[in-house]
């Protein structure tokens, strides 16, 4: 359904420059310095001088970056003015919306620390929350702040909920990343053929001819396909959706098993020739997995005021499957939570943002 634009304050977006200590110097060399949107409800500049409000921190998906979501829409609205509608409506309370730009040379990544793509979980936990709250007047504790997002945010902001609930007092998982070995493992073999591509020395019709593998790698590490794939993506200005699709694999592998010694920093966790999965690689993918940390992880989940998690139950992706599994393991350790699906893919559900943004505002102002 198209959106009429309203007539009600929408709010202030600013627009600051944070400089990065703990991306400086990262290992793609992305840039250091980056721009924060900040999101501030209409009340902020109208209420009293001493008031403080909660935050919420948005985790956008793959190949996205937050600024994306403060953009102009056609037809729809952006994540501004759908929280200036819900605050109007009262269905939201009002609250401070951060927009970090966490995007990689690898498309994203899965807003955890990796020695191969950058500190993102400390950037956001050790650098934008304590500059946020000093230069915004936020109500500046774990209870009254929460992260939220879809897809690989969403996977961010559940796995923040477990390894940095010191900093989260509340969560919303969209259509997250979880159970790798259908999500993930059933979608490596289109990578490895696309990085065939990229093998030495070219392919030939005819009798199969093993290329000849640099001598010393270990299972996993890069023949130099992988790096030539990258250094062909970085220079094509329109990468094919199967170059994306890859891209996202190798991004998880950097993000999943990060190797300082190995080429590019992190091995892969198939044979790139003959597609074999190699067990001690994937079970390093299996360790990330929010269906199989749930249990390590559960006394911080259950400290959380809020966990509320969605997927559509067509996903295009099946992660639905892994959603509901996760709802399984939340409630088997007792974690309270909310799981709903709706009738949807992956694509195009901001719209189901309307449910989580009162969520969290919910449960963090009650007292």
């Amino acid at each position: 359904m198209a959106i009429k634009r309203s007539n009600w304050s929408e709010g202030e977006l600013r627009i600051l420059e944070f400089e990065s200590k703990v991306l400086r110097d990262n290992p793609l060399g992305d840039p250091a310095i980056r721009k924060l949107h900040v999101w501030l409800p209409p009340q902020y500049n109208t209420a009293s001088a001493n008031r403080r409000f909660p935050v919420l921190y948005d985790l956008v998906g793959y190949t996205g970056s937050g600024p994306s979501h403060t953009s102009w829409r056609s037809f729809d609205e952006n994540l501004p003015e759908r929280a200036a509608r819900l605050i109007h409506e009262k269905k939201m309370a009002p609250a401070i919306i951060v927009f970090p730009d966490c995007f990689t040379s690898l498309g994203g990544n899965q807003y955890i620390n990796s020695s191969a793509i950058g500190r993102y979980a400390d950037y956001l936990t050790r650098e934008l929350i304590p500059f946020v709250d000093q230069n915004f007047r936020t109500l500046a504790q774990r209870e009254s702040r929460a992260c939220f997002g879809k897809s690989s945010g969403g996977y961010g902001a559940i796995v923040h909920g477990m390894k940095y609930a010191q900093c989260w007092g509340a969560v919303a998982d969209h259509s997250g990343d979880a159970h790798f070995e259908l999500v993930y493992r059933s979608d490596w073999p289109n990578t490895l053929t696309e990085l065939s591509k990229y093998s030495q020395p070219p392919r030939q019709p005819g009798k199969y001819k093993p290329p000849s593998l640099v001598k010393g790698l270990k299972p996993g590490e890069d023949d130099g396909r992988v790096r030539r794939f990258l250094e062909s993506v970085w220079a094509n200005e329109k990468p094919s959706g199967a170059e994306i699709m890859c891209l996202m694999n190798i991004a998880m592998a950097a993000t999943y098993d990060p190797d300082p010694k190995a080429p590019n920093g992190f091995r892969v966790p198939f044979d790139l020739e003959t597609g074999e999965l190699i067990p001690a690689r994937w079970k390093r993918w299996l360790a990330h997995d929010p269906i199989h940390m749930v249990a390590e992880h559960r006394q911080a989940l259950r400290s959380l005021r809020g966990i509320f998690i969605d997927c559509g139950w067509r996903d295009q992706y099946n992660i639905h499957f892994g959603c509901r599994i996760l709802s399984r393991e939340l409630q088997r350790h007792g974690v309270k939570h909310l799981y709903e699906e709706f009738d949807d893919n992956h694509s195009g559900i901001d719209y189901r943002m309307d449910k989580s943004l009162a969520f969290l505002t919910r449960v963090l102002v009650k007292r």
